[in-house]
């Protein structure tokens, strides 16, 4: 029986969105076609009916799992996304959770395709950063409020990085997101984003 077009593009967006799973639960090294495939639910060889090369699927995944952030992130105010993000729930769910903090490490040994779907990825988030903190504050420059969205996401995927590479139920874990969420809360409710 053949497959439509709109079947072989729905079971593409399957496959991406299986992946980008994946690769946030086990990391990039962590899963090999054949596994996805079957995760996925079809053959080994259909793999390439869709995909170049692997890292043509880990380009397209990362993509999708920067979307899916996004679209939790969508409505919510800094404040919020910050508690979300920064939670033990979030931590502890590597497989639904961010693509940056679960995979930044494996994309800095791959291919520039992923770098540059990393970057896009950063861009997006620190757009959606800018998003929720509202309109700028008077007198500051755009650049500035840039470098305070930068040092903000990166104090956020560092946290959830050092909170997972510590034992789960160790007490250091939950101190590292309690000490950041205070901090980058603080910083979001400052007037002077000091």
């Amino acid at each position: 029986m053949k497959v439509t077009k709109a079947q072989a593009q729905a079971n593409r967006a399957h496959i991406v969105e299986t992946a980008s799973t994946l690769f946030r639960e086990r990391g990039y090294d962590g899963v090999g076609i054949a596994d996805l495939m079957a995760v996925a639910g079809f053959t080994h060889g259909g793999f390439y009916k869709h995909f170049g090369s692997k890292a043509d699927l880990l380009a397209e995944a990362a993509t999708c799992g920067f979307a899916q952030s996004a679209a939790k992130a969508e409505g919510a105010n800094a404040a919020e996304v910050v508690k979300q993000y920064l939670s033990r729930e979030h931590r502890d769910a590597r497989s639904e959770g961010c693509t940056m903090a679960a995979l930044s490490g494996d994309a800095a040994r791959q291919p520039e395709s992923i770098k540059a779907a990393f970057a896009d990825g950063v861009e997006s988030l620190l757009d959606t950063l800018a998003n929720q903190h509202g309109a700028p504050e008077g007198g500051k420059e755009e650049g500035d409020l840039r470098a305070r969205r930068i040092d903000v996401l990166a104090q956020l995927i560092g946290a959830i990085v050092l909170s997972r590479a510590c034992p789960d139920d160790s007490p250091l874990a939950d101190e590292i997101l309690d000490i950041c969420r205070t901090s980058v809360l603080s910083r979001l409710s400052s007037p002077t984003g000091g």
